[in-house]
């Protein structure tokens, strides 16, 4: 799994790295995380209020800091179905 956090690098930036390190640990998902700062690639997603959280391609948050709780859900509903 990807996880991406758009943004230039600020406070909220940091903490919501941090927070999407510490949710992929706790939910047992191996995970890189990139940190995307290039304005012109952040807007290609669409985000146009920072910090942003894309997984796996995905923008699932954009201009909040969510949470390592908050985060969990959204990783575990991006891993792949098995056995469907």
């Amino acid at each position: 799994m990807t996880i991406k956090i758009l943004g230039s690098g600020c406070a909220n930036c940091v903490r919501l790295a941090d927070n999407a390190k510490k949710a992929a640990e706790e939910a047992g998902i191996a995970a890189d995380l990139v940190k995307v700062t290039d304005f012109a690639d952040i807007a290609a997603y669409g985000v146009m209020s920072t910090p942003g959280l894309v997984v796996d391609e995905k923008v699932v948050s954009s201009g909040k800091v969510l949470t390592a709780d908050q985060i969990v859900p959204l990783l575990k509903s991006a891993l792949p179905r098995v056995g469907l």
